[in-house]
């Protein structure tokens, strides 16, 4: 799973926080989940686990960093044998990057435009509607075979910051 810094954390909560009450209700906490296809649980079963119906910017990030690590763990095996962490992790990242990748493609047709990347990133409060170069540059930067789109491959490269 990728990380996201603090500040991004917090302007995810801040756009998460509709009434600015400083808490972010488990319905806001599940439909972010959710959105970005990470986990999916019913409210009940999030209450149990977060132990509270709303969560404050602390709690919130401690939560972010929990089940981050928890995406992170590589205690798996199959009957007696412990499966070898580094293929195990390659798996992960990319089950990781092919959810992640669905997220920003909305259309489903295996590659991100520069729309559907600037309506993902708003809705998550990370787009500020003055920079829409920004997102055509950054389509362009990572678009390796010049068709003005992201696909798969290109994304992974993209994530693991490996451009080829």
């Amino acid at each position: 799973m990728c990380t996201l810094s603090k500040k991004d954390l917090q302007r995810i909560f801040q756009k998460l926080d509709k009434n600015g009450d400083g808490l972010v209700s488990l319905e806001e906490l599940n439909w972010l989940l959710e959105t970005i296809g990470l986990l999916q649980f019913s409210l009940q079963e999030l209450e149990s686990l977060v132990g509270k119906p709303c969560l404050n910017l602390e709690e919130f990030l401690f939560f972010y960093d929990s089940i981050s690590s928890n995406q992170n763990e590589q205690h798996v095996k199959v009957g007696n044998n412990v499966v070898d962490e580094e293929i195990k992790e390659e798996e992960e990242e990319e089950s990781d990057l092919v959810k992640a990748f669905k997220v920003f493609d909305l259309n489903g047709d295996g590659f991100i435009s520069c729309e559907e990347l600037q309506k993902v990133l708003s809705r998550l409060g990370l787009w500020d509607e003055s920079c829409g170069k920004d997102c055509r540059s950054m389509i362009c930067f990572y678009d390796t075979n010049l068709d003005g789109m992201v696909d798969f491959e290109e994304f992974k490269n993209m994530m693991l910051h490996t451009i080829s």
